[in-house]
C-alpha cells in the first residue's frame, strides 16, 4: 500500500490512515512502554522466582515423574483438541461456503454459539446428565466442541475473501470438491486456520475449570495444587512456568509454520455445490460443535432449572450479591485494560518502527499466559512487594488487565488507524495540541472501537475462572466462583441459577457486540 495519496491539485499529499508516521513522540512511546511493561509483571517474577529456587531444585521439579506426567497430559490433551478443531473447523467452514445448505447465515451463527458458553460451563452442563463422566476423552470432546468456532469463523472469512477460479479450474481438471479445495484453496487459508488454531491450542493449555471438573490432571491441576495444598512456592512457580514455556513454545510454533496468506488471481466465486444426498452429512459437520457444546449443557442447565427443590433451595441474597460483584468487577476490568492499553494502541495504530512492534508485542504477551498463571504469578508479586495490596480487589483488577489487555489492544488499533490522519493534520493547523487534537478529533471517531474492546473485556472478565479464584478477596464470590464452588461438592442444582445468570449477563454484551462492526478478526 502506498505510503501517501495524493491530495486535490494544488496540496501538499497527506497521509493515509493506514501509513503511520516513523518516529513517535517520546511522551507516547514512554508511557506505551510503562503501560506495555505491567504484562510482563508475571512473567519477569516468575522467572526471578525460579532463579531464586536454584538450578538443582529446578532439575528436580522438571524430573519428577509426577511433572513429566501432568505436562504430557497437557500437550496431548491441547495436541488432540487442536487437530481435531482444525479439521472440524476447516470441514465446517467448506460446509458453510462451498455446499449447498439450508439458511446458510442461520448455520453460520448457530456455529458460533460454543464461543458464548465457557468451558467449564460446559463441562458442568455434561456432568449433569453424566455424574461419572471424567477423563482425557470426556475432556478431549468437550474441549473441541467449545474451541471449534475459534477456527470456524476465521476460515470463513478467508473462503469468503479468497478468489475462486483457480478451484473451478482444478475441478475441470478432475479433482473432486475437497481434492479441487486441498490443491488450490487452502495454501490460501491456512493462515487463518492456523491462527484459529494457535488460540485453541493456548486456551487448552490454560483451562483449568473444565480439566478440574472432569478429573483430568494436567499443568494447571498441579499448578492449583502445588499452590492450595501446601502452599509450596517454589514448586507452584516452576510449574507454572513451563506451563508459559508450552505456550510459548505454541506461539513460535505457529509462526514459524503460518506462512503469509495468498492471494486471489480474480474475483470468481465457486459455485455451491449441491448437497444431494449428503446434507446430512454437511449438517452434522456444521452442527456437531454447537450440539456438543451447547445444546447438551443448556438442556442438562434447563433441567435442574425446572426442578421445584431448586427454586426453594435458591439463596437470592447471595445470588443477587454474585451479580453485583461479578458486574462491578466486569465494568472495573474493562477500564483498566481500556486504560492500560489505549497508548500501546495509539502508538501502533499511527507509528511504526522496531520499538513500536517490540512495545506491541510485550502488550500481546497476556495472549501466552494463562490465567492461572498470572493469578499464581501476582499472588507471589503482591506478597513480596506490596503485601498491604494483598487479596485486595486492586490486584484482581489488575489481573484483567494483564490477562485481557491483547483484547483491548487489537480493538482499538485497528478503530484508531481507521481515522484518516488528514483530520488530525487539519486540527493542528487550526492551532490545537496534541492532546486537544487526539480528544476533540481521534478519540470520537474511535469511540466505537472502544466501546467494543470494552465489551470484549468484560464479557471475558465475566467468565474468568482461575485468576478470579486465587486472586479474589476473602468473601468475595462472582458468579463463576460460585459455580465452581458448588460443582466441585457435586451439588449440580444449586450450581444451576448461577450458571443460567452467568450466560444472560455474558449474552447482553454480546449482543451489543454483534451490533458494531469493527470488530477484528483476531478478537473472536
Amino acid at each position: 500500500m502506498s505510503m501517501v495519496r495524493e491530495g486535490r491539485a494544488g496540496t501538499s499529499p497527506v497521509r493515509s490512515p493506514r501509513a503511520p508516521r516513523a518516529k513517535a513522540p517520546g511522551w507516547l512511546l514512554v508511557l506505551a512502554i510503562l503501560c506495555a511493561s505491567t504484562a510482563a509483571i508475571p512473567l519477569v517474577y516468575l522467572v526471578a522466582r525460579t532463579t531464586d529456587a536454584g538450578f538443582a531444585e529446578f532439575a528436580d521439579t522438571l524430573l519428577r515423574a509426577r511433572v513429566l506426567q501432568l505436562a504430557l497430559n497437557s500437550v496431548l490433551l491441547a495436541a488432540a483438541v487442536t487437530g481435531s478443531c482444525l479439521v472440524l473447523g476447516t470441514a465446517s467452514a467448506w460446509a458453510l461456503t462451498r455446499v449447498r445448505i439450508p439458511a446458510p447465515r442461520a448455520m453460520l451463527l448457530v456455529s458460533a454459539l460454543p464461543l458464548a458458553v465457557p468451558s467449564y460451563l460446559a463441562a458442568y452442563g455434561w456432568l449433569v446428565w453424566l455424574p461419572t463422566l471424567d477423563g482425557f476423552f470426556a475432556s478431549w470432546l468437550i474441549m473441541t466442541a467449545v474451541c471449534t468456532p475459534y477456527v470456524t469463523l476465521p476460515v470463513v472469512a478467508a473462503l469468503r475473501g479468497a478468489s475462486g477460479e483457480l478451484e473451478a479450474v482444478a475441478r475441470t481438471l478432475g479433482r473432486g470438491p475437497w481434492g479441487a479445495f486441498r490443491s488450490a484453496t487452502w495454501p490460501r487459508v491456512r493462515p487463518a486456520a492456523l491462527a484459529g488454531a494457535l488460540l485453541v491450542a493456548l486456551y487448552t493449555l490454560s483451562d483449568f475449570g473444565l480439566v478440574a471438573m472432569l478429573r483430568f490432571q494436567t499443568l494447571t491441576w498441579g499448578i492449583n495444587s502445588a499452590y492450595g495444598a501446601s502452599f509450596d512456592r517454589n514448586q507452584a512457580a516452576l510449574l507454572a512456568l513451563m506451563l508459559v514455556a508450552l505456550a510459548l513454545t505454541v506461539v513460535a510454533g505457529e509462526k514459524r509454520f503460518r506462512g503469509q496468506a495468498g492471494q486471489g488471481t480474480g474475483r470468481g466465486r465457486m459455485p455451491l455445490v449441491p448437497a444431494g444426498r449428503w446434507v446430512t452429512a454437511a449438517l452434522a459437520l456444521v452442527l456437531a460443535a454447537p450440539l456438543v457444546g451447547v445444546a447438551v449443557p443448556v438442556a442438562g442447565l434447563t433441567s435442574r432449572l425446572v426442578e421445584a427443590q431448586t427454586l426453594r433451595e435458591l439463596d437470592v441474597a447471595r445470588l443477587g450479591e454474585a451479580i453485583g460483584t461479578t458486574l462491578g468487577l466486569a465494568v472495573a476490568g474493562a477500564l483498566a485494560a481500556v486504560m492500560l492499553a489505549l497508548p500501546i494502541a495509539v502508538l501502533a495504530a499511527r507509528y511504526r518502527g522496531r520499538l513500536v512492534a517490540a512495545v506491541e508485542a510485550v502488550g500481546f504477551l497476556g495472549h501466552a499466559l494463562p490465567g492461572i498463571v498470572v493469578g499464581l504469578a501476582l499472588v507471589f508479586f503482591a506478597l513480596a512487594a506490596v503485601p498491604a495490596l494483598y487479596q485486595t480487589v486492586v490486584v484482581l483488577i489488575f489481573g484483567y488487565a494483564v490477562l485481557f489487555m491483547p483484547k483491548a489492544i487489537g480493538t482499538m488499533r485497528s478503530g484508531i488507524a481507521a481515522v484518516p490522519g488528514n483530520l488530525v493534520d487539519v486540527s493542528r493547523m487550526l492551532g490545537l495540541s496534541p492532546l486537544q487534537s487526539w480528544w476533540r478529533v481521534t478519540a470520537r471517531l474511535a469511540l466505537p472501537g472502544i466501546g467494543v474492546s470494552a465489551l470484549l473485556v468484560a464479557i471475558s472478565v465475566m467468565k474468568e475462572l482461575p485468576a478470579t479464584l486465587l486472586l479474589r478477596p476473602t468473601g468475595t464470590s462472582t458468579l463463576a466462583t460460585e459455580l465452581w464452588s458448588r460443582t466441585t461438592v457435586f451439588e449440580f442444582g444449586a450450581a444451576a441459577p448461577y450458571a443460567a445468570t452467568l450466560v444472560l449477563l455474558a449474552a447482553v454484551p454480546a449482543v451489543v457486540l454483534s451490533g458494531f462492526r469493527g470488530v477484528a478478526k483476531e478478537d473472536l
